[in-house]
């Protein structure tokens, strides 16, 4: 398994700058309104330092000064208020646009980077980081950029009210500084290790899960566990890495945060007696510094969020990175020919394929499938046989060598035409949460009630449908659909979606022989003059071919009609005989035991 890319920090940024200046009238309002809410906030400290100068000269005033205060704290937390308002619904449309983009991204990529992603990986990507950047964008963002302004508009009071008051601020300046730039060094490196930790643990945990009966059948839980007992364990390092870079650095922030406070009660003291300042402008700067600490707080609390957000993006750009351009998906070659016929023409030349570089599992193969041909594709297990199908559907690409439809390489058939003229069905079937009828028009969006229902009857599955209703809820953990009852249902959306060319690898495996026979007899009749490309062990398949292509160690060792490769005696016949006996062997024994 292979684990997909990571952005750099650079694209992260310049992505996150993209993404919000596509709403320049949001953004603007939202730095308007911070400001407006900072700004107003300058006025208590201001009132108060006047309030404190003032009680020596007229008490007279106090009520003055409570009512102008109480205005002033009013003020600021409606334009807060609305300003966090705003922010959430940018945040809301930034994060709808970053979930948009990722799930085209995840579509986009081609199913063989899907076939070979860790599906740990790939799972943590769509749960975990979505999840932290949801978050980051609804929480830490909003909030961090309202600290920002605060921290500016602040700063700048304190410069008019004297330049002097602003050097207790400085004392905390280098130390967070300092403290920032050795936690950021390491944070990213840090966070990138702990979600790979959890891909990981999310893979073994995933095998384990999908493979309990072998692991019991084999009694693999003492390894499997110790698998399982090693990811938590790099799991809690790299937990524990983490933790202790911010066990390292919100402590000295905390520190930092009592030095300005006390250096401009000190230091102001010290210059008003000298006649410097006036108590006024220290009370008013020493209230300016008090206030700095709650959004100085709040940037470096989420400053740990910021930089797991940071890498949570960076992950899910990296799914970007593996698709191909938005324009090889839908773009029309200019020179692409009309394969909208019904003469689709697969040619199979010298093709080559290898799972790991320089160790290939196909040779040299050669093909010719002519339109309306069906050909069966046979032989022992392990012999590439579904490799060699999902090359013909576009799944993989062949290392060497080329498979055209109508004289294209299907590399260059856009994605969207390709899945509408050839379809495979694999062994591997998959039912979505939903109604029955939802998971048979995925097929075909705009198909009518006697379609789906004549599409249903086309693989014998009427009577249990019916039984069940278009509108019933269905699941494969919820309702417990047999494996056949989900297999015929993946046979009735192939039906629906009528492709030209259609390849079906060991699609009738979990029916009984005499209802995979039916079915296969009923989508005869229903896929009259298509491409039908059959991988099956059931050889009765074979039988009824046009052609018959026999695979051995990743080379076709024989070709031709069932009656041909019985009379050369060769590995076909070899085949054949094995099942017939074992066929009927399988007969005896049934009649024997039947009461």
């Amino acid at each position: 398994m292979n684990t997909l890319p990571v952005a750099s920090t650079k694209e992260v940024r310049s992505h996150a700058r993209r993404i919000a200046l596509r709403y320049p009238r949001q953004l603007a309002t939202v730095l308007v309104l911070n400001v407006l809410a900072a700004a107003s906030g300058l006025a208590m400290p201001w009132l108060l330092g006047d309030l404190v100068a003032s009680v020596a000269r007229d008490r007279s005033e106090i009520a003055h000064y409570v009512l102008l205060i109480c205005l002033a704290c009013v003020v600021q937390a409606l334009l807060i208020k609305c300003a966090m308002y705003a922010a959430a619904g940018l945040g809301e449309k930034v994060l709808a646009e970053l979930r948009q983009e990722f799930v085209h991204d995840l579509l986009a990529l081609e199913l063989n980077t899907v076939e070979n992603a860790d599906r740990g990986d790939l799972v943590t990507r769509t749960t975990r980081d979505v999840g932290t950047l949801s978050t980051t964008v609804r929480h830490a963002i909003p909030e961090t950029l309202i600290a920002v302004v605060t921290i500016m508009i602040t700063l700048g009071a304190l410069l008019l009210i004297s330049p002097l008051l602003v050097l207790p601020c400085l004392i905390s300046a280098p130390i967070l500084f300092a403290a920032s730039k050795w936690y950021v060094s390491r944070a990213r490196a840090g966070y990138l290790r702990q979600s790979a930790s959890y891909s990981q643990l999310t893979e073994g945990l995933t095998e384990t899960v999908e493979g309990a009966h072998t692991v019991e059948a084999l009694q693999l839980s003492a390894r499997r566990l110790e698998r399982v007992d090693r990811d938590i364990a790099e799991s809690y390092a790299a937990e524990r890495y983490t933790l202790r870079l911010r066990n390292v650095f919100l402590p000295i922030c905390d520190t930092t945060y009592v030095l300005p406070v006390a250096a401009s009660l000190i230091i102001g003291g010290l210059f008003y007696i000298h006649g410097m300042v006036t108590l006024a402008e220290v009370t008013a700067a020493t209230l300016y510094i008090q206030q700095l600490l709650g959004p100085v707080d709040t940037l470096l609390f989420w400053l740990n969020e910021l930089q797991m957000s940071g890498v949570a993006l960076a992950r899910l750009l990296g799914i970007a990175e593996s698709a191909p351009p938005a324009t090889d998906l839908h773009k029309h070659a200019p020179d692409t020919p009309d394969i909208a016929g019904n003469d689709s023409h697969l040619v199979v030349r010298d093709v080559r394929y290898a799972y790991r570089t320089d160790v290939d599992v196909l040779h040299g193969i050669d093909l010719d499938i002519v339109p309306g041909e069906r050909l069966a594709i046979v032989g022992p297990s392990g012999s590439g046989k579904s490799t060699l199908g999902q090359l013909l559907a576009g799944i993989h690409r062949p290392r060497t060598g080329s498979i055209t439809l109508d004289g294209l390489p299907l590399a260059e058939i856009p994605l969207e035409d390709l899945r509408g003229r050839v379809a495979i069905v694999a062994q591997d079937h998959h039912v979505f949460d939903g109604s029955l009828r939802d998971n048979l028009v995925i097929a075909k969006s705009d198909a009518t009630d006697r379609e789906i229902e004549a599409a249903l009857a086309a693989v014998d599955a009427e009577q249990w449908a019916a039984q069940f209703g278009l509108d019933t809820r269905i699941s494969l953990h919820q309702d417990a659909l047999t494996p056949a009852q989900t297999q015929q249902i993946t046979l009735a959306r192939l039906v629906l979606a009528n492709p030209h060319t259609l390849i079906l690898d060991e699609a009738t495996a979990f029916l009984d022989p005499r209802s995979a026979r039916q079915v296969e007899r009923s989508l005869s009749v229903i896929l009259k003059d298509r491409t039908v490309i059959a991988i099956a062990h059931r050889l009765h398949t074979a039988h009824d071919a046009d052609r018959i292509a026999v695979m051995e160690e990743g080379r076709i060792t024989e070709l031709g009609t069932h009656h041909e490769l019985l009379e050369r005696g060769g590995a076909y016949a070899d085949l054949w005989n094995t099942w017939q006996g074992s066929t009927e062997s399988l007969t005896s024994r049934t009649t024997v035991h039947r009461p």
